[in-house]
């Protein structure tokens, strides 16, 4: 079994069932210290090649994911693997869509739907979920 993160380190989020998830900006150099054993990236482009296991989810800026059904099997994904792995949800800043989709994976870990951003403002940024539509699309996610 891989080391997880540390709870403590930047960008870092512990979800209810204590599986710890790393939000973080693309925009921004890898931080140093361990590497994800998987990631899940949000952005209306191709990622670049990683040496570790992605996943993309198509997804503009300040948007929703054009597909929601590949979104929520994707969400499903890295919580699962969060039991034993680094995981790790990044989009080009951090905030919004990275924000969104750890608002759903605090849904799919018992967080209701109606709490799950201000429970990823309070445990991961203030600054999460951008916009209303953001807002809605999470408080309407069923898992």
């Amino acid at each position: 079994m891989e080391e997880h993160w540390d709870p403590g380190a930047p960008g870092v989020m512990t979800l209810p069932s204590g599986r710890l998830v790393r939000g973080r900006a693309l925009a921004l150099p890898l931080p140093e210290g361990p590497r994800p054993g998987f990631a899940l990236y949000l952005l209306d482009r191709e990622p670049p090649t990683v040496p570790w296991v992605s996943r993309w989810v198509r997804w503009e800026d300040f948007g929703l994911p054009f597909d929601d059904r590949d979104a929520a099997a994707r969400f499903r994904e890295a919580l699962e693997r969060a039991g034993t792995e680094r995981v790790e949800v990044a989009c080009l800043g951090g905030r919004g869509r990275t924000g969104t989709a750890l608002a759903h994976l605090a849904v799919l870990d018992g967080v209701p739907a109606e709490e799950a951003v201000a429970y990823v403002r309070e445990h991961y940024s203030a600054a999460a979920v951008e916009t209303p539509e953001q807002e809605a699309y999470v408080r309407a996610f069923e898992g």
